[in-house]
């Protein structure tokens, strides 16, 4: 059977098990990444600590690739002529840097997550939607989970449906298109007032929760977001998920280590 890291070393070097050979990947150059990350070539706005495509948000090494001439717009319009270029660049990720995991840094690459996961030989999340199952498995028969998306229109059932998500009945959009500073993101206006993009985003989730239904989570469809989950959390008291929930669930899923310790 071939197995998808054959001619690579994958699992936790120690002293006790390095007795052995090892041989390149022909095309890898660099190691030592779990999760490979695909951002938007062409962004104009702060990136937070927290941020996705911010390094600091990691306490372990990420690898990031831009997908040539992608653009918000593209993206959020689930435009088909990109899905060469996103595929080429998730190829990249795995072929040549080594990475155990595609991710990705904006919920909307999801409408092409069937297409990089058919492509590749290790596991892809390219959305933050696509933890829509599990956490529905998480919470109370009949509660809902609250989405905070930065751009609630294009949050389509066709997106859902390609993250795998085949109930959406009991999902509530509430999308930041329209809000003052966070919008800054999707407008690319170059900057904006982070305490009110919190307090927009807070304002949102209260939103939400003032719904009439029984949210009983939080998710946060935008690689902008996780900055401001803390803030979502401290109001709501509920679970919130993002993309750095998924991103460290890679990772730890790709990277496991042997225990140790005093018995």
């Amino acid at each position: 059977m071939r197995r998808p890291t054959e001619g690579r070393q994958y699992g936790y070097l120690t002293p006790w098990n390095d007795h052995r050979f090892v041989s390149s990947f022909q095309k890898q150059q660099v190691a030592g990444y779990s999760v490979g990350i695909l951002y938007i070539e062409n962004i104009n706005y702060p990136l937070m600590p927290g941020n996705v495509v911010n390094a600091y948000t990691y306490d372990f090494p990420v690898r990031m690739k831009a997908v040539d001439n992608l653009t918000n717009d593209r993206l959020f319009d689930a435009d088909p002529t990109i899905a060469d270029d996103v595929v080429a660049a998730a190829k990249h990720l795995v072929e040549n840097e080594g990475v155990r995991a595609i991710c990705s840094a904006c919920g909307f690459f999801g409408n092409f997550h069937k297409q990089v996961a058919a492509a590749v030989d290790v596991p892809v999340a390219m959305s933050s939607l696509v933890q829509l199952p599990w956490i529905n498995s998480l919470i109370k028969p009949g509660q809902k989970v609250g989405i905070l998306s930065a751009n609630g229109a294009a949050l389509t059932s066709q997106l859902l449906e390609n993250c795998g998500v085949k109930d959406y009945d009991n999902i509530i959009v509430k999308g930041m298109e329209n809000s003052r500073e966070f919008a800054a993101v999707v407008d690319m206006r170059g900057g904006f007032e982070n305490g009110i993009a919190r307090e927009e985003l807070v304002q949102a989730a209260s939103e939400l929760m003032d719904s009439g239904e029984d949210i009983g989570a939080i998710l946060l469809e935008c690689s902008d977001m996780p900055p401001y989950a803390w803030a979502i959390q401290e109001f709501t008291q509920l679970p919130v998920f993002d993309f750095i929930t998924l991103i460290k669930w890679l990772h730890n899923g790709t990277t496991q280590r042997p225990y140790s310790g005093w018995i």
